[in-house]
């Protein structure tokens, strides 16, 4: 059944082939398939007698044999009977129940327990096709597992290295004379398999890549009907034949889908192909009508030197905007189609994504709603000279919406005190009052008096441990010879800090 594909995990799996060769750990295969062929996505020890309630799928389970009752394993490891009380029966009980949970494979320890892998246990892994390793004295369970983390780590940069270029070269695709083939032929080169254009009728407009046999291509068209018939759908996934499909919606309303079909589905894959659903959507949708000619004139304008107050105008507001930050509630970080979603939603093509952040900008007079599962920060209405004022005003207010856990913030642009000082004199005081600090004390410090001195709060805003809140406060205190539970003393540095 098509389906939205799983997130990607934090770090991808890594093959056991790569574990057995670290020279450190000197592990020996002795039973099971080929260990290129068998995947593991974590290390986990247990001496439990049965595994499965604690195995999630996917680890190597480390043991030394301390479950094994000495029937069992007393025969050094001899085949004993084959009922429930033989090294046989035991062994045979132990291993599937392993393999029905999921488990990639085993790792026995020598020593102290046992001198030798009972060959018993060899056998059982042999008939359910587990990968069986010894684990030489000398090496450590938590050796074992901390290179596991160490290869998926290393995975997971060259993961993301991939991402990173595959997305810089579908962006100089697009900015080809022949925009589409070209970025199909580029994202067809990235995925290793077939990249299709179909346009609102279901029908196919351009292609490019290694075409899979006749059954995949029809699954891949009909996919394209599942998914347009889906109101809310976005994107969708089947396998047919050992060949991976996903299609991709360009836009909302257009009726463009773009289909992959590959022979493997690697974790970067979606995020690749999701960019170039973002290009294609650009290049299939309203750019040529009158709005997105006047953008595109702007962003040329601008590259070529032109202030942003003459450009301004161009862009469908004559005089200010509103700058937008959002988050996805749920922590991940967005990607962009999310971020393309969550502009239409606000009513604005103007998109960026930085990091975990979304920017939009907004003509002044919308009123920014949330859409479900976004946070927003909203900045006071800006002049296109003020653009960048605005910015951080919007940032701050996102900070201040995710630490009082509230939809949206908007920033309150009311008149101050601070608008009393000159700014140059206000920024030479901050300066000096601030000079003991270095980051990231400011910001915590900040943040802390923005939200009444809660350390909870703050802890939520950094995204740190409260604990690190209050070591980094007292170390404020500690700098500027400042009570900072003094009403007045508050006041001057939260005075400052808004100079800085």
């Amino acid at each position: 059944m098509p389906d939205t594909p799983p997130p990607v995990p934090p770090t991808p799996p890594i093959p056991l082939s790569a574990l057995l060769a670290r020279e450190d750990l000197a592990l020996r295969q002795i039973a099971g398939p080929p260990a290129a062929d068998v995947s593991v996505h974590s290390a986990h020890t247990s001496e439990m007698s049965d595994p499965y309630p604690y195995i999630l799928g996917g680890e190597l389970l480390l043991t030394a044999g301390v479950h094994i009752p000495q029937a069992a394993g007393s025969d050094g490891g001899a085949s004993g009977p084959s009922g429930a009380g033989g090294s046989a029966g035991y062994f045979d009980a132990y291993v599937s129940r392993l393999v029905e949970a999921g488990g990639a494979a085993l790792g026995f320890g020598l020593a102290p327990v046992h001198d030798t892998v009972p060959r018993a246990l060899v056998a059982a892994c042999e008939t359910y096709g587990l990968p069986l390793l010894e684990v030489p004295p000398q090496t450590t369970f938590s050796g074992v597992a901390r290179a596991v983390w160490q290869l998926m780590a290393q995975a997971r940069l060259a993961e993301l290295r991939r991402v990173t270029e595959a997305q810089q070269s579908l962006a100089a695709a697009a900015a080809r004379p022949d925009p589409v083939p070209s970025v199909l032929r580029r994202l067809a080169q990235r995925v290793a398999g077939r990249a299709v254009l179909y346009g609102p009728e279901g029908t196919e407009i351009a292609a490019a890549g290694r075409a899979p046999d006749e059954a995949a291509l029809t699954a891949l068209a009909d996919l394209v009907h599942v998914l347009t018939a889906r109101a809310s759908a976005t994107t969708a996934t089947d396998t047919v034949a050992g060949t991976h499909l996903a299609v991709y919606a360009l836009g909302t309303g257009q009726g463009f889908v773009l289909g992959v079909a590959s022979p493997h589905r690697d974790p970067g894959d979606h995020t690749i192909a999701s960019v170039a659903a973002v290009l294609l959507a650009l290049l299939t949708g309203g750019h040529q009508s009158g709005t997105g000619a006047a953008r595109s004139s702007a962003l040329v304008r601008l590259l070529l030197g032109a202030p942003p107050e003459e450009v301004a105008p161009l862009l469908g507001a004559t005089d200010h905007w509103l700058v937008v930050h959002a988050v996805p509630q749920a922590g991940a970080a967005p990607d962009p189609v999310a971020a393309a979603a969550l502009g239409t939603a606000l009513g604005s093509p103007l998109v960026d994504t930085a990091g975990d952040v979304v920017r939009v900008l907004l003509p002044a007079g919308h009123t920014p709603a949330p859409p479900p599962g976004w946070t927003l920060g909203v900045s006071a209405p800006a002049g296109p000279d003020a653009l960048a004022d605005a910015d951080t005003q919007a940032a701050r207010a996102l900070s201040r919406a995710r630490a009082t856990r509230t939809p949206v913030v908007h920033h309150n642009p009311r008149p101050t005190l601070t608008d009393l000082v000159p700014p140059a004199e206000a920024a030479a005081h901050a300066r000096a009052l601030l000079a003991p600090l270095a980051p990231p004390l400011p910001e915590t410090l900040r943040t802390w008096l923005s939200l009444h001195g809660s350390w909870d709060r703050t802890a939520v805003a950094l995204s740190v441990h409260r604990n690190t809140v209050r070591q980094r406060i007292a170390r404020c205190a500690a700098l500027l010879g400042a009570d900072l539970d003094d009403p007045d003393v508050r006041m001057e540095l939260w005075f400052a800090l808004r100079q800085v």
